[in-house]
């Protein structure tokens, strides 16, 4: 809980008129701080991507416009790790709809009038419930490391390059522990670019995150370079990946790296979208073609249709021309969003490093920009200086751990 008198919550009422009711009672019984309101019951999809975003103690849900989905809603945040409490709605005292969310994983139950002496109970337990969950998570936590996602707007834009590149040049220059982890399970390209033979992939860290220790990371993991890497599977691997299994990988890869670069298909991807609702920060790849900077915009307003806080994102446009007549201003006006980065096509300089399996130096132009891209995120300069760590936009929230 952010507060101790508090719960937050997020609030999911298609009856308004019960959402109001309810909603008019928060200054007497001052029990829960709303954290955003839904308006109609979302897709899964999107509940979990709020739910990630908001870290709400517990959801409210309203019953009483359709049972039916409320109840498969609140067993779908049930099965969420960590832990999400649910709340009934109701606008009666009715059995029932009592029954039917208990029995799906809701913890309490709350109906209109909504009056204080009924809700003193069932605020209580609610409030043991996540001071027990707070306390049992600041036992386990510790240091933890900075995710960054890569994603591309536009299949082809350079996600990839930019993803590996950026994590062998903080290496260089912080010395920390990274890890590269390529989430394109169907056409993922680190391992190829990368001349890695490893027996494991992603898929089977994926498969194997819910009892994942030290050891069995040791195995699946492979080093390149001073840089442990998470590769795509050899074959295209197509079957649906539980989203929980995706955040308990992350979680766990951030207790044993500095950084964690997360390599994901298009940005429109369901994958990409979990990721990326765990990584602290985000950069859409795009290239200054006008159909790759379209579909960037649209990336910019699916992220905002999602709840996603934007000053997460940022862009990188790949394969810069400096004779263009845009300037950055102009594309940031294109994709509504801030670009971070320019980068050249060097294309001479990748078939090089790429034939030979080995990372990008800094003695390209290429290079260099990447070196100086990876230097803002960290704080650290060419030359081993280091300084706060700054986000690649001046003005934006640091990036990198203090």
């Amino acid at each position: 809980m952010q507060n101790e008198s508090q719960i937050t919550a997020l609030l999911i009422a298609p009856n308004r008129d019960l959402a109001q009711e309810f909603l008019e009672t928060l200054p007497q019984t001052r029990a829960f701080q709303i954290l955003a309101e839904l308006k109609n019951y979302p897709p899964a999809q999107t509940l979990e991507i709020r739910t990630r975003q908001l870290k709400p103690d517990v959801v409210l849900l309203d019953l009483s416009s359709n049972l039916e989905t409320a109840v498969s809603l609140i067993r779908f945040i049930a099965g969420l790790s960590p832990t999400v409490h649910v709340v009934g709605l109701g606008t009666s005292n009715d059995s029932q709809a009592i029954l039917q969310s208990l029995r799906a994983g809701a913890s309490e139950f709350l109906y209109a009038p909504f009056e204080l002496s009924t809700q003193r109970d069932a605020i209580a337990r609610l409030r043991r419930l996540c001071t027990k969950e707070v306390l049992s998570a600041g036992a386990g936590a510790g240091a933890s490391g900075k995710v960054l996602a890569f994603a591309s707007s536009k299949p082809g834009s350079g996600a990839s390059t930019l993803a590996t590149q950026t994590a062998f040049a903080l290496q260089r220059l912080t010395g920390k522990r990274i890890l590269l982890a390529d989430f394109d399970l169907a056409g993922g390209t680190i391992g190829f670019y990368l001349k890695l033979n490893h027996q494991y992939s992603v898929v089977d860290a994926l498969q194997h995150a819910e009892k994942m220790d030290v050891t069995l990371w040791s195995s699946m993991a492979v080093a390149h370079a001073s840089v442990d890497i998470l590769p795509s599977p050899a074959a295209p691997y197509a079957d649906p990946v539980d989203p929980s299994r995706i955040r308990m990988l992350i979680e766990h890869a951030k207790r044993l790296y500095d950084w964690v670069i997360l390599d994901l298909p298009s940005v429109f991807h369901r994958t990409s979208l979990i990721a990326i609702s765990a990584a602290d920060s985000a950069f859409v790849v795009s290239t200054p073609e006008l159909p790759s900077l379209h579909l960037t915009r649209r990336a910019m307003t699916l992220i905002e249709h999602l709840g996603f806080p934007r000053e997460r994102f940022q862009v990188l446009i790949n394969r810069a021309d400096k004779r263009a007549d845009l300037g950055t201003g102009d594309l940031e006006k294109l994709v509504n969003c801030p670009v971070a980065a320019n980068f050249s096509n060097d294309y001479f300089s990748l078939h090089r490093v790429v034939t030979l399996g080995q990372p990008l130096g800094p003695e390209s132009e290429l290079g260099k920009a990447i070196e100086q891209f990876a230097g803002r995120l960290s704080g650290v300069s060419g030359a081993g200086k280091k300084g706060p760590a700054v986000a690649v936009r001046e003005g934006r929230p640091a990036l990198s751990p203090a």
